[in-house]
C-alpha cells in the first residue's frame, strides 16, 4: 500500500473514531450505559478515561492523515509514528485477546458480534505494521 492510500485509510479511520465518540456519548446520555465488556460492566464514571484514549487516538489519526509527508525527515514525527505503532499494535492485541479468549462484549442490550475483533485485528495490526515501517524508514538529514 503506498504512502498516499495509507493516508486515505488514515483519514477514514479517523471518522470512524469521532462516529465511536459520538456513539458512546449518546448511549452514555439516552442511560444506556453500562456496557459490559469481558464480564466487567463499564458505568458513566468509567467514560472519562475512555474518552481521554479515543480523542488521543483520533488525534494520531488526524495528523497521520492530514499531516504526515513521506519520507519522514523531522525526528518528531518519527516518534509520533512510533507511538502511533505503539498504539495500534496494543489495539490488535486487546482485539486478538477477545478472540482467543471469546470475551463478550455488550452495548446496552446489544451484543457484539465477535467478528468485528477479526476486522480490528487486521486494521489495527495493518496500521501498526505501516506505521513501525514508516518510523524506520526515516532517512537521516
Amino acid at each position: 500500500m503506498t504512502h498516499h492510500a495509507l493516508r486515505e485509510v488514515s483519514k477514514f479511520l479517523s471518522g470512524a473514531v469521532a462516529a465511536k465518540i459520538a456513539m458512546v456519548l449518546w448511549l452514555s446520555a439516552n442511560g444506556l450505559m453500562p456496557v459490559v465488556l469481558a464480564g466487567t460492566p463499564f458505568a458513566d464514571f468509567d467514560l472519562l478515561p475512555a474518552m481521554v484514549f479515543s480523542v488521543a487516538i483520533l488525534a494520531l489519526l488526524v495528523y497521520f492523515g492530514w499531516h504526515v509527508k513521506s519520507p519522514v525527515y523531522a525526528p518528531s514525527e518519527r516518534k509520533l509514528l512510533l507511538l502511533a505503532g505503539l498504539i495500534f499494535l496494543i489495539v490488535a492485541v486487546v482485539h486478538g485477546a477477545r478472540l482467543v479468549f471469546g470475551w463478550t462484549l455488550f452495548v446496552g442490550d446489544l451484543n457484539i458480534p465477535l467478528w468485528l475483533s477479526w476486522l480490528g485485528v487486521v486494521v489495527a495490526a495493518y496500521l501498526s505494521y505501516a506505521s513501525f515501517h514508516f518510523a524506520l524508514r526515516m532517512r537521516a538529514k
